[in-house]
């Protein structure tokens, strides 16, 4: 019994074990993700269009959920870009950003996708995730970084633009730009070229003085924070609010107060679909992450309990007056990098986190929205992956279509509808090569017992045998194919005396295969052919002997397609055989 519960609380088998030197490794982690985690929660809830206060809420609480439930030693999650993105897509359909309802709609979808995750978890249903093929995300997370990236500019240009898709953001860009505040303009792009600046060049200019690689690499990490301290000093010393530089201002300090959000049947029914988006797409992205991460310490973390973890982590987060969450590359990277050992690193930041909410957000009045937009298009427009779109070009074109469509969907109409779109064409794409399986007519090698391609390969072939291997299961779908391509092959033949349907690559026959098996038997024998089976696997055996075809059966069932060609063809093969090369 507690073995079961371990897997649903894996704190009670890492805790188990602590020692002081993880303690002290997990805490310093800690505090180095909880100097990074400040100035990126802000820019995330200004992202999401919520108080900057909201996403220091995020990164409390549900630190601490992950903590308990989670089977990753080193995932950090909180808010992030393309949750923050959705977020706003969502709840700006509801309510206008800066009202009561409009936060009340970004803790309510935290809460319905929490509930969702845990849900499917507790069912192991993580299986769902994969109908997100890797070219829908990749195109999805190269549109949402530009997407992210343009919709920034206004804070850049300190002007004011409405839009939901990138065609409007741009118009409405370009008709600001005589409106734009200098002052702001320089701080957001010296706050943009330092931040690239520090990516590219920070760490050799690090490792040239003196520092190790793993120091280096994390000194690299804490650029935006130096943005965000010089940024401010800025505006105090030369007084720049007062010339049009909007600034964070007054941050309510104190802990985030725990309550249920309010149940409104109407709204929880109108934000089902957007949840179950953003309860996905984070999943994929934190579960991507965590192994990833995993790999590289040759650990191992467990989908479905990532699932409950990501839920809990969420449903957290809505108690707590935050907005949805997930595991974040670039914080897990730094908590890795950092040397933690254990998700006690997590709940260690969460301190952190809420130290910071006590007692530092005055020191952020002055804090330049400028930077925090700064911040947040340097890090989303990492996210937007040239190499990926055209490896999938050279590859697989079916998969360029999938991915080309995700993106401008995405930027042409929002994010909900390039998912979907990326769904629905992935799927598609999909049924219609499954209905459509590649197959091969097969002859033997010679002096082996192999048999291959007879387009593909110099092997030998009898006249009167015709071997077709199908290389996909059999279903409602592909039975038909099936039943056009034997007949096509077959019975154009006069010489033909026997077809083998060689099996080795069918996993499953369904019923609508099961019918056609029986179609294709009954035709060729009107045909005095005989048909038979090969290699079939033992699972799909055992369905098969359950229905007729085996005793309807005009042929055999051979354990192996050497096995066939040597009873039906006998010593006859060697003076009959026909040569493909």
């Amino acid at each position: 019994m507690s073995m079961k519960i371990s897997n649903y609380f894996p704190i009670l088998d890492w805790g188990r074990t602590y020692k002081g030197e993880t303690f002290v490794n997990d805490g310093i982690a800690a505090i180095i993700v909880t100097i990074m985690l400040i100035p990126q929660s802000l820019a995330y809830a200004l992202l999401a269009g919520l108080p900057p206060q909201v996403g220091l809420y995020a990164s409390i609480l549900p630190l601490v959920a992950y903590a308990i439930f989670g089977t990753s030693k080193t995932l950090a999650v909180g808010p992030v870009a393309v949750i923050s993105l959705m977020t706003a897509a969502a709840a700006g359909k509801m309510a206008a950003q800066g009202s009561p309802e409009y936060l009340a709609v970004a803790i309510l979808l935290a809460l319905i996708s929490g509930i969702m995750l845990l849900v499917m978890g507790l069912f192991k249903l993580g299986f769902i995730a994969n109908f997100l093929s890797h070219p829908v995300i990749s195109g999805f997370i190269t549109a949402s970084g530009i997407l992210i990236a343009v919709s920034q500019l206004k804070h850049i240009l300190g002007v004011k633009v409405t839009g939901h898709n990138l065609l409007e953001i741009g118009q409405s860009l370009i008709s600001q730009v005589p409106n734009t505040n200098v002052p702001t303009l320089i701080i957001g792009a010296l706050s943009t070229a330092f931040l690239f600046w520090v990516r590219g060049n920070l760490k050799p200019l690090l490792i040239k003085v003196g520092l190790s690689e793993k120091l280096a690499g994390i000194g690299t990490r804490i650029g935006p924070v130096i943005a965000v301290v010089v940024s401010i000093l800025a505006v105090i010393v030369l007084d720049l609010a007062d010339k049009g530089v909007k600034i964070v201002g007054d941050i309510p300090k104190g802990l985030p107060p725990i309550a249920a959000p309010e149940f409104d049947m109407g709204l929880w029914i109108s934000l089902l679909g957007s949840s179950v988006i953003i309860a996905i797409i984070g999943f994929v992205e934190s579960v991507s992450v965590a192994q990833t991460l995993a790999a590289k310490k040759r650990q191992r973390i467990e989908p479905d309990q990532e699932l409950i973890a990501l839920g809990a982590s969420n449903i957290a987060s809505a108690f707590s007056g935050g907005y949805s969450v997930t595991g974040g590359f670039a914080r897990s990277a730094v908590n890795f990098d950092a040397g933690a050992e254990t998700p006690a690193a997590g709940g260690f930041t969460a301190i952190g986190i809420a130290l910071a909410t006590l007692f530092l957000t005055p020191l952020l009045f002055s804090l330049p929205i400028a930077t925090l937009a700064a911040t947040i298009i340097v890090a989303v427009l990492s996210l937007v992956n040239i190499p990926d779109i055209k490896q999938a070009w050279n590859y697989s074109k079916s998969d360029f279509a999938a991915m080309l469509a995700t993106i401008l969907l995405t930027l042409a109409i929002g994010v909900e509808a390039g998912v979907m779109a990326g769904v629905i064409i992935s799927v598609a794409m999909f049924l219609y090569r499954s209905s459509r399986p590649h197959y091969a007519i097969v002859g033997q090698v010679r002096d082996t017992e192999h048999f291959r391609n007879v387009e593909r390969h110099d092997v030998v072939t009898s006249p009167r045998v015709i071997t077709m291997r199908v290389d996909e299961s059999l279903y409602f779908a592909n039975a038909r194919f099936l039943e056009d391509a034997i007949y096509e092959r077959a019975l154009e033949n006069k010489k033909v005396e026997h077809v083998i349907l060689m099996c080795s690559a069918v996993n499953d026959i369904d019923l609508s295969a099961l019918e056609s098996l029986e179609a294709i038997n009954e035709r060729l024998k009107s045909a005095k052919i005989s048909f038979h089976l090969s290699e079939v696997k033992g699972p799909v055996m055992d369905k098969l002997q359950k229905s007729h075809l085996l005793h309807d059966l005009t042929g055999e069932v051979f354990l192996s397609q050497h096995d066939a060609i040597k009873k039906i063809c006998g010593n006859a093969f060697d003076t009959e055989i026909e040569f493909h090369l």
